[in-house]
């Protein structure tokens, strides 16, 4: 190989071959660099793009932090398929083979048991998020007294409280049992509705690690939820490698 080597993944040697038409980042297919009992998926990316001073510039292009995220991702769920693999981070670059393998050699205890720990599992995400509030009914024509003014926004605020602790009480519930399916769970902060683009502010935004031969009935738990609370959407994501729970993915 030439170049430098872009990292997606350490994950034991697997059996199953990825796809063959299977490109990463830069349009270059993974390959598997072996190193004792563990393997690093490795391509070749150009230094041009890759090395220390161009990647500053380009991870404030966010079209580019875009294609190069979707390439990564990519690898990563085509290796979910075949192996359990432990994803490292985004633009993780090193010089060359032997850099790689010494990145590996210095962590090779903590790779093992991590992986160990998350043999078998996937990632399921969960997002609750409360449905934007009705508009308000028209009031009347003719000008409002101060007192009807204050009493219709009292009404309001109350309103929007008592559909907010429903809201959280019904996350506590959920999260409760959907971690009876799962062998561990993360609570993430929820997401900021004013950046994202899902209607509604998130009440929960959880991962859970669940066995792969669980993984049905986690999906049917999911599903069964959600006609429970009206006016609360669901939201299932996965599965995908355990991200949320390898504490560190940067070499």
């Amino acid at each position: 190989m030439t170049g430098l080597r872009y990292v997606y993944a350490v994950c034991r040697p697997f059996e199953k071959p990825l796809q063959s038409q299977l490109t990463g980042v830069a349009g270059a297919p993974p390959a598997a660099l072996h190193h004792h009992d563990l393997i690093a998926v490795v391509s070749q990316v150009p230094a041009a793009d890759f090395c220390e001073e161009a990647l500053k510039a380009h991870l404030e292009d966010l079209d580019w932090l875009a294609v190069t995220a979707r390439a990564h991702q990519g690898v990563i769920d085509a290796l979910t398929t075949v192996t359990t693999p432990l994803p490292l981070r985004l633009a993780t670059v090193f010089r060359d083979d032997s850099a790689v393998r010494t990145m590996i050699e210095a962590r090779e205890d903590d790779f093992r048991r991590t992986l160990d720990r998350l043999e078998g599992r996937v990632e399921w995400g969960v997002k609750l998020y409360l449905e934007p509030e009705p508009a308000e009914p028209a009031v009347a024509a003719g000008p409002a007294s101060g007192r009807d003014y204050l009493r219709r926004r009292r009404a309001s605020t109350h309103a929007h409280e008592e559909r907010w602790l429903r809201a959280e009480a019904f996350a506590r519930s959920l999260h409760e049992r959907l971690s009876g399916y799962a062998e561990d769970s993360r609570l993430h902060v929820p997401q900021n509705s004013a950046l994202s683009a899902e209607p509604g502010p998130n009440v929960l935004n959880a991962a859970y690690l669940v066995p792969r031969a669980q993984c049905e009935e986690f999906v049917e738990m999911v599903d069964r939820t959600k006609d429970e609370a009206p006016g609360i959407r669901v939201e299932l994501t996965g599965p995908w490698a355990a991200y949320s729970f390898v504490a560190e993915t940067a070499p």
